[in-house]
């Protein structure tokens, strides 16, 4: 490869796409990850960042192009840092993911095992019911808008591609009734102002919205004018909450909440299911794409009427819940008190009384019913991106459940976990799911079976 005409400008070549989207080149014995380069293309690009053994680049001028690059559906794909395959073909977007898995799989959890196709979405736009964004002064305008990757500048976005298509609007009346009763965004630097974030939560089934103002004090002058005309303009709103967060910091919601209007919720449908919904639920935030993972992972349980399965990680209650009637009892443990309350609620909505719910670490309350000599048959887990600990993985192999469903939001988290967890159980299915298209995310249900199901459990 030849350098051009200054040391941070050089030719590359893109061998590979990183599990965050970004192109893979080789220049001088350093690796490199491109902004938006694709396999086989060559480009002029310009380093923005380098250390020791690495560097990050971006795109001067495209030598070659791939025959997967089209044109990106959002004006703002190239400064937002949203999404990262937007550029990309949906077919192409598929089978990067489905061999992102495959590699990691290989790479990191040494197995050499085959991976499904990634099933995908017939619309790969405006999925997600759910978006939280910033609000601030930019140029003496109030906007809102996404973060630039690694950066606290604001890109501000009129119409988002991926998000329901209700919260653009809902954003536009808020910034304008903001201008009407003089409540400033959040200013982090000076740490001062009102509104810091907006949270917007949409219902698919009811079509209502929850919206939740995340502001930088306790009450503020004109609160109640501002909620009643936004309802009044945006009559889809069914509740507005109010959540307070004083810290400085960047987690976007505080401990305390206020509601304004409306009961504080909103309710969904999953696989005939009601759940209610509050600011602080964990819910997917794509429910088209949710019901075909949670249909896959509990038909591919094999459950029977008398199993007692095990929801790790259960959150609101979501996958143990549309699993209840299969099996004769369903346990669900979660650290998020909140969450279980949450579950508790709508398993009595849903008039579901097989299922019960518990707040605590997994890991110890499997190993307690272990000792009481309860043995659950399906474990069904769905870990943060971090991946299961130790501690459970061990005490699973400890009490072998028949069949462990595994559901991932990181391929490399979920590598590392099936290694451990492979001597003792084998791997029966593996299958992405495309959850967050035209993002680099990949959600994959796996089906591990129990090598030795006939062992008599002590």
């Amino acid at each position: 490869m030849k350098l051009a005409e200054n040391q941070n400008s050089i030719i590359v070549t893109c061998k590979d796409l990183s599990n965050e989207g970004k192109g893979v080149v080789f220049y001088n014995g350093r690796t490199g990850f491109v902004d938006h380069l694709l396999i086989g293309e060559e480009a002029k690009i310009i380093i923005t960042y380098q250390k020791k053994d690495i560097f990050f680049g971006k795109i001067q001028s495209l030598i070659t192009k791939n025959s997967d690059r089209i044109k990106p559906l959002c004006p703002y794909f190239y400064e937002c840092g949203g999404c990262q395959l937007m550029h990309m073909n949906y077919e192409a977007q598929l089978l990067y993911k489905k061999n992102k898995v495959k590699e990691c799989l290989y790479h990191i959890g040494h197995l050499n095992i085959d991976v499904d196709s990634t099933i995908g979405m017939e619309d790969p736009t405006h999925y997600r019911n759910k978006i939280q964004v910033p609000i601030k002064r930019v140029k003496k305008k109030i906007v809102s808008g996404f973060y630039k990757e690694k950066s606290h500048d604001i890109v501000p976005v009129e119409h988002c591609s991926i998000e329901n298509k209700n919260a653009d609007q809902i954003l536009n009346t808020i910034r304008n009734l903001m201008k009407k009763y003089h409540i400033e965004p959040y200013n982090e630097d000076l740490r001062k102002g009102v509104l810091r974030h907006v949270l917007i939560r949409n219902s698919r089934k009811s079509k209502e919205n929850m919206v939740v103002l995340v502001t930088n004090c306790d009450a503020f002058p004109g609160r109640n004018d501002f909620v009643k005309e936004l309802k009044k303009l945006e009559p889809s709103i069914s509740t507005v909450v109010q959540n307070i967060n004083l810290r400085d910091t960047n987690v976007i919601l505080g401990e305390k909440e206020r509601v304004l209007s409306g009961k504080g919720f909103i309710e969904d449908t999953l696989c005939g299911i009601k759940f209610k919904i509050s600011p602080k639920s964990f819910f997917q935030v794509n429910p088209v794409q949710t019901e075909k993972l949670y249909q896959l992972a509990i038909s591919s349980a094999e459950l029977s009427e008398n199993d007692l399965i095990l929801d790790a990680y259960c959150g609101i209650g979501t996958i143990g819940l549309i699993a209840a009637s299969k099996v004769k009892k369903v346990i669900g443990v979660e650290i998020v008190k909140e969450a279980v309350f949450d579950a508790i609620k709508n398993a009595k909505e849903n008039s579901i009384s097989n299922a019960f719910f518990y707040c605590g670490d997994a890991g110890e309350f499997i190993q307690e019913k272990f000792e009481e000599g309860i043995h659950f048959d399906v474990v069904f887990m769905d870990p943060p991106r971090k991946g299961s600990d130790e501690k459970f993985l061990n005490i699973l192999r400890k009490t072998h459940p028949k069949k462990i469903v595994y559901i991932s939001c990181d391929p490399a988290t979920l590598a590392r976990d099936l290694n451990f967890l492979s001597p003792d159980y084998q791997i029966k299915k593996v299958t992405p799911i495309d959850m967050f298209p035209n993002t680099a995310h990949i959600e994959t249900v796996v089906v591990l079976s129990y090598k030795n199901p006939d062992q008599h459990k002590n």
